[in-house]
């Protein structure tokens, strides 16, 4: 709401209008002379109230609607003198009930805009926002949505490869977790704890990882389906940490709790992640059917999963000397369209694989050797 540090009778006019009162009828409101209420409309910013009645003014306009002060602010704005900004008389304390409306349309553009790795467009929907406010001048309300806002802003450095440091991920994440923690709301500071952990697998840090996932698993606070997720990444953590055929079975686990829940996309991308256990496993045979179930099921065809199914296919591959023409077309259709929506995560992965792959051929000193 609109708050007034001074007033003039440019102000008090505004205010008559915003009421939509007479001269009589506003002086009667405010206990006021007709001749003053009329003194105001003709002077304007040429005469003050005197300070007893600024604030009866002030009480008046802290009474009034959000609909008196949407009327308000837009007369001020109409006669030259926006109702908000440094250095003016009039400032809005903090978002009105329709901003809220509009804030909350806005993270759910953000939040398709992230399904389909628009990061420009999500980054200026969450800025409209996140620079508006801070967190001390908002309600209960306000604040559930700065929070929402900031945790989807981690979501977009996560996915932009932007983890550790103050403009990354995880800052975003502890900061959104902050605040859901001041609101008292369990079910959201687990999933940013979720999300944390994430951002420590993804980080290298397996087993912090595993630990975590192994008990957010099981915490109540989360959703079923969020605690299959947990459970699906303790198998991905450990796959990476060179734990194999324990993770497949886990993550298998995962599976039947994705089926039960009737979530084809979590169940798709467990397929996606076992058959990568299984590449690791050595057993190309399963990884293969695998990751054909992963990429037959999958309903969600944003370009983000298609580079992790792409990598995923493509890795698997690659551990084929048979296949390993097509393991690198595949591979680089997974680089082009990661360098494509600015994948940066994705496509240190993708380099890691080639890398690796370098690593594990021969030279070719070595392979005239093996030939004489």
């Amino acid at each position: 709401m609109a708050t007034v540090h001074h007033w003039s009778g440019l102000e008090a006019h505004a205010l008559r209008l915003a009421l939509r009162m007479s001269v009589r009828v506003f002086a009667q409101h405010l206990g006021v002379a007709e001749r003053t209420v009329a003194k105001w409309d003709k002077l304007l910013e040429s005469t003050e109230p005197r300070p007893d009645t600024q604030a009866i003014l002030d009480t008046a306009l802290a009474r009034a609607d959000a609909a008196v002060h949407l009327r308000f602010e837009t007369s001020l704005s109409e006669a030259g003198r926006p109702a908000a900004g440094p250095g003016r008389r009039v400032t809005a304390s903090g978002p009105r009930a329709w901003e809220y409306e509009s804030w909350t349309d806005d993270l759910d553009r953000v939040v398709v805009a992230l399904s389909r790795q628009s990061f420009a467009f999500a980054d200026n929907l969450l800025g409209r926002w996140l620079g508006r406010f801070k967190p001390a001048e908002l309600d209960d309300k306000g604040l559930y949505l700065f929070a929402r806002s900031t945790a989807l802003l981690g979501d977009l450095q996560r996915d932009q490869g932007a983890l550790l440091g103050p403009m990354s991920a995880q800052h975003s994440y502890v900061g959104a977790r902050s605040a859901f923690t001041q609101l008292d709301i369990p079910r959201r500071i687990a999933q940013l704890d979720l999300s944390l952990a994430v951002i420590a697998e993804m980080s290298g840090k397996l087993e912090t990882a595993a630990r975590h996932y192994e008990t957010l698993a099981v915490d109540g606070r989360l959703s079923r389906r969020d605690r299959a997720r947990a459970r699906l990444w303790v198998g991905t953590a450990l796959s990476k940490d060179g734990n194999h055929d324990y993770a497949a079975r886990v993550m298998l686990a995962a599976t039947r709790d994705f089926e039960d829940l009737a979530e084809p996309d979590d169940w798709s991308v467990a397929h996606q992640k076992i058959a990568l256990a299984h590449r690791g496993a050595g057993d190309l045979t399963k990884a293969l059917q695998f990751i054909d179930i992963a990429r037959s099921t999958g309903t969600t065809d944003s370009p983000m999963q298609r580079v992790r199914l792409d990598t995923a296919h493509g890795h698997i591959l690659l551990s084929d000397p048979a296949t390993l023409d097509d393991g690198l077309q595949v591979l680089d259709r997974a680089a082009k369209m990661a360098a494509r929506y600015g994948m940066s995560h994705q496509l240190r992965s993708i380099e890691g694989i080639r890398t690796t792959l370098q690593g594990d051929r021969p030279s070719p000193a070595t392979v005239t050797r093996e030939k004489q």
